[in-house]
């Protein structure tokens, strides 16, 4: 047995409530991570919307290891508000989903989506002090997070500026690829990560992704980056190693 597993190892920053979401008929719970010396100041913060919280905090509630966002964020300078937002267990991939695959099902995150924007960041904006524009507001996953988060990107730029894309599950439907396209002036900051040992589709898809992007906008802006690291596997340990510098550069 890991006892270690067994003691939760959420920083005193971090807390947690409950929050209906009728958009997906179900009540969530939301982590929330504080900046150090939150409570005694009135400074205003951005904030940063992430995906299955269980994860990101919390060896106790992780599934295969925590992506220290707390302690990383306590390291720098830069700080925000983390709110990260438990997935739905075996609702998962609809919920994370824009697109239905043949095979997986899915493509029901409309629904997520839209319980972010219209239930949960008017509650975050409402009871913390969060700088609430679109330039200070990130939204940032792995995997089928880091799908749902460029597809937030392109769906809701009055919300969302910015975007962390660990690890993109681009495979799941080409509609991302022509939704890409055929977005016009996407003017979000985006920071792309992936290791060179998840797959060779990974390597692929998030290259064409880049490519598409460049096709879109203009390069000279420098608005996107991506990272592809020598022997990153598809895990928590490449995402958390990540995280600090890619909250750097967006932030």
């Amino acid at each position: 047995m890991d006892l270690k597993a067994q003691e939760s190892t959420a920083s005193p920053q971090v807390a947690t409530f409950e929050l209906e979401a009728p958009q997906l008929k179900t009540t969530k719970k939301i982590w929330v991570y504080v900046p150090k010396g939150y409570e005694n100041s009135e400074k205003k913060y951005p904030v940063i919307y992430m995906h299955d919280g269980q994860n990101l905090f919390d060896a106790k509630t992780s599934f295969a290891g925590e992506w220290n966002v707390d302690e990383t964020l306590d390291s720098l300078k830069t700080q925000a508000i983390v709110i990260g937002i438990e997935h739905g267990n075996e609702k998962r991939t609809d919920e994370l989903t824009p697109f239905p695959n043949k095979k997986h099902g899915g493509g029901k995150a409309d629904d997520y989506l839209d319980f972010i924007v219209k239930t949960l960041k008017p509650y975050v904006d409402k009871n913390y002090r969060t700088k609430t524009n679109p330039r200070n507001t990130v939204i940032f996953g792995s995997s089928l997070g880091g799908l749902i988060s460029y597809y937030a990107v392109l769906k809701y730029p009055e919300v969302f500026g910015k975007a962390g894309v660990f690890s993109p599950s681009f495979w799941f439907s080409d509609e991302i690829y022509k939704m890409t396209e055929n977005s016009k002036k996407i003017k979000a900051k985006i920071y792309f990560l992936y290791g060179d040992s998840e797959s060779d589709d990974m390597v692929i898809d998030a290259r064409k992704m880049k490519h598409l992007l460049d096709e879109n906008r203009c390069y000279c802006l420098k608005l996107d980056k991506i990272v592809e690291v020598k022997g990153g596997q598809h895990s928590e340990k490449l995402w958390r190693e990540g995280f600090g510098k890619a909250i750097l550069w967006l932030l």
